[in-house]
This record gives C-alpha cells, sequence and structure tokens, in this order.
C-alpha cells in the first residue's frame, strides 16, 4: 500500500516529523532502562522496593511521554515510524547509588535530545511543536534532574555504600 498524503498537515517540516520520531524511540529507551532497574531492585537479593518503585513510575512516565509524542505527530499530519529499541547498556544496575547516578546521566542525555528538537523546530519556525516541547517537556525534565540529583546527595550523605547487589 502506497503512503498517503496526509491532507491536515500544515507548517509541519520533515526535519520536525524526524526528529519527533527519533525523540520517541528516545523516550521508549528510557522506559526500558526504568523499567530493567525497576526489576533490578525487586529481586530477592535486592530487594529495595522503594527504588524498585520509583524506577517503575520513571519508566511508566517516560513511555506516557512516547505516547504523546506519537499523538502530536498524528494530530499534525507526520508520520509515527517505530524505530528498534537498544537494550539498556547493563543487565544488573549494582547499587541504589550507581543505579541513580545512571538515572540521572540518562534523563540529561533525553533532556539534550528533547532540546535538540526544540533547536530543530525553532529552525524550521515551528511555533506549535515548539510550545508543546515547552508546556508538555523542558520543565519537566528540569525538575526530573533535580529530584534525582537530590536523592543522590542524599543517599551519599546517609550511606552505607551498599543499598543494592
Amino acid at each position: 500500500p502506497s503512503k498517503m498524503a496526509s491532507q491536515i498537515r500544515q507548517n509541519y517540516h520533515e526535519d520536525c516529523e524526524v526528529s519527533i520520531n527519533k525523540q520517541i524511540n528516545m523516550e521508549l529507551y528510557a522506559s526500558y532502562v526504568y523499567l530493567s532497574m525497576a526489576y533490578h531492585f525487586d529481586r530477592d537479593d535486592v530487594s529495595l522496593p522503594g527504588m524498585s518503585k520509583f524506577f517503575k513510575d520513571n519508566s511508566d512516565e517516560e513511555r506516557d511521554h512516547a505516547q504523546k509524542l506519537i499523538k502530536f505527530q498524528n494530530n499534525r499530519g507526520g508520520r509515527v515510524t517505530m524505530q528498534a529499541i537498544a537494550s539498556p547498556a547493563q543487565k544488573s544496575w549494582g547499587v541504589a547509588l550507581e543505579a541513580l547516578q545512571a538515572a540521572l546521566d540518562l534523563e540529561k542525555k533525553v533532556n539534550q535530545s528533547l532540546l535538540d528538537l526544540h533547536k530543530t523546530a525553532s529552525n524550521r519556525v515551528d511555533p506549535h511543536l515548539t510550545n508543546f516541547l515547552e508546556s508538555e517537556y523542558l520543565d519537566e525534565q528540569v525538575d526530573a534532574i533535580k529530584k534525582i540529583g537530590d536523592m543522590i546527595t542524599q543517599l551519599k550523605r546517609a550511606g552505607p555504600k551498599d543499598l543494592g547487589e
């Protein structure tokens, strides 16, 4: 079947469409990594239910972000292209502090990807996309980075260093 042209597409550059598909993949990857972390801390030999819940909630939130972008793509007349999701860089997440540090790095990576998407939208003069990113994503990313940073600080202050595996 041939790809039908969208009848609703207006002021929606192909660069924005491609970048949104990349961001969808990034959000799904982050969800996948957080799911891996959640079930690491749910293991019987690790058993940190609070950490497991924190990472499970983050996984759900990242998946919701992907779904919001998918809806946006369809609403603008773009075409969603699902791509392979990379597996998490590690199979095991060690102790809580190590996992939180990995989570902080991940959130910064997601944030940079969103900032790059925002720049593409600005360069292509797409106020709808820039507004969508500003209202739905950018502040939330900063808050997530701050929250994880605070958790790292508190965990370091509290010691002991073996909360986890």
